[in-house]
């Protein structure tokens, strides 16, 4: 049983709840191929093998028991360091938080644990989770298991490597710009970023995040199968007092027409060949699973984008750039000294009016997904990129930027998106977003079956150089 570390959550918690398997077994598995291939990529940055066999131990203790322990009993799970686990120190890959040692959990962790998940180990992220790259000062850098040369993605990009590689069977992430999303499609995995209030999140150990985060930040899942993003979505969007965003909304809503709108360059995005045809064989797929899907301009998604840029770097922005400034981390500082001029001065009547076009649009996006159950757009204008490509010159900054707007744009609205990983360019991952209404994730992951139906690169795989 040596490769239980290949299955997926879905079918290890079946074998644990069966006793075929004890939650256990699973843990060594999961911590032997965390040290056979984390060296080479850096995935999780910390990890204690004695508490995990401590939970496992508890899991198996209470099916012998005969308890129900939910649907992720014994299942190794990873968590992102910039998010409360008790005994752990949350640094958001910063030398500035190494010493902020969490005295609770954070809702996400609870409900993974009420589940009866086991938490493997904390996985990495760039400094202050700004970056489509993750590299920092005081966990080092992850690289990408498919690809040492190419993005783990960011900022969860711990997240997507130990996914990709089979260090734990889900990974929870965080996304404000495409920080689950992105990972995913760069790893070659799946990614959930959920509607703002579905899943509850707090971090005691923090101060308050200001009011743009609040209103766009969430907790998700990245997995190897659309069914351990399910399961993974369930477990985790349990209810908590501590998080007043939280909405108790059905995880199934009513039934829609299958019907997608889909777009290969929404709002002018220049979309590289290759993505193009990625998304439109989304969505041959789509149509051969009965799917009707009409190419369409979807409602605007470059100005949703550069107002989510401002609410997320500009609200404090020069208290931010001191704190980047302390860490002396290159890539935050390039990534708020860049922006400046977009986000910066942000004061009470740009704020306010930010906040006015966000009611704007959202009610745009609301009324376009009366129609359409979802849209396909591209994750990005571009295939992953070279690793550190943000940091080589201005022109690499912009690019970058420009290739993300599919991502960023969809926090400003709050709405739900799926990165589908669909194939490989040579070594390189490539894939689709899908998008759909509010708290109905549910489409997403119904046209998420039928496009990893058509296939998928195989995981999980051995990091290559």
């Amino acid at each position: 049983m040596e490769d239980l570390w290949r299955l997926s959550a879905t079918d290890i918690a079946a074998l644990i709840r069966s006793k075929k398997v004890s939650a256990k077994e699973a843990a060594l598995a999961a911590l032997a191929r965390l040290d056979a291939v984390n060296p080479k990529i850096n995935a999780v940055i910390d990890h204690r093998p004695e508490d995990v066999l401590a939970q496992a131990g508890a899991v198996d203790a209470a099916i012998a028991r005969n308890e129900d322990l939910g649907r992720l009993a014994g299942v190794p799970v990873t968590v992102k360091v910039n998010i409360d686990q008790q005994g752990f120190a949350t640094t958001n890959g910063l030398k500035l938080q190494r010493d902020v040692i969490a005295k609770s959990n954070n809702p996400v962790v609870d409900n993974l644990r009420k589940a009866g998940a086991v938490i493997l180990g904390r996985t990495n992220c760039p400094a202050f989770s700004y970056r489509w790259f993750t590299t920092n000062l005081i966990h080092g850098d992850t690289k990408n298991p498919r690809d040492a040369g190419i993005t783990p993605g960011g900022s969860s990009g711990g997240a997507g490597a130990a996914a990709a590689a089979g260090i734990g069977h889900i990974a929870h992430g965080t996304d404000i710009a495409g920080s689950i999303r992105y990972p995913a499609y760069a790893c070659g995995v799946h990614g959930l970023r959920p509607t703002v209030g579905r899943i509850a999140a707090f971090n005691a150990s923090l101060p308050e995040r200001p009011i743009g985060p609040q209103i766009s930040a969430v907790s998700g899942p990245l997995a190897r199968t659309i069914g351990d993003i399910r399961i993974a979505l369930q477990v985790m969007s349990g209810r908590d007092a501590r998080d007043p965003w939280w909405v108790p909304a059905p995880l199934e809503g009513p039934a829609m027409p299958k019907r997608a709108a889909l777009c290969l360059a929404p709002d002018g995005l220049e979309t590289v060949a290759e993505v193009k045809a990625a998304v439109a064989d989304a969505g041959k797929r789509l149509e051969r699973a009965g799917w009707v899907v009409e190419e369409v301009e979807p409602p605007p998604l470059r100005e949703a984008a550069e107002l989510q840029t401002k609410l997320w770097l500009g609200d404090g922005y020069e208290a931010q750039l001191e704190a980047a400034e302390r860490e002396g981390d290159p890539g935050a500082l390039a990534c708020l000294r860049g922006n400046r001029a977009k986000v910066f001065p942000f004061d009470a009547a740009a704020f306010s009016q930010a906040l006015t076009r966000r009611a704007t649009l959202t009610r745009e996006w609301l009324q376009f997904f009366e129609t359409y159950a979802v849209l396909l757009t591209p994750v990005s204008g571009e295939l992953p990129f070279p690793d550190g490509l943000d940091r080589r010159d201005d022109a690499s900054f912009a690019r970058v930027w420009r290739a993300q707007m599919p991502q960023i744009a969809i926090p400003f609205m709050g709405l739900p998106a799926l990165t589908v990983s669909t194939g490989l360019v040579g070594r390189v991952p490539v894939g689709v977003q899908i998008v759909s209404t509010r708290y109905r994730e549910d489409l997403c992951l119904a046209a998420g079956v039928a496009i990893e139906a058509g296939g998928t690169p195989r995981m999980p795989i051995d990091p290559v150089s």
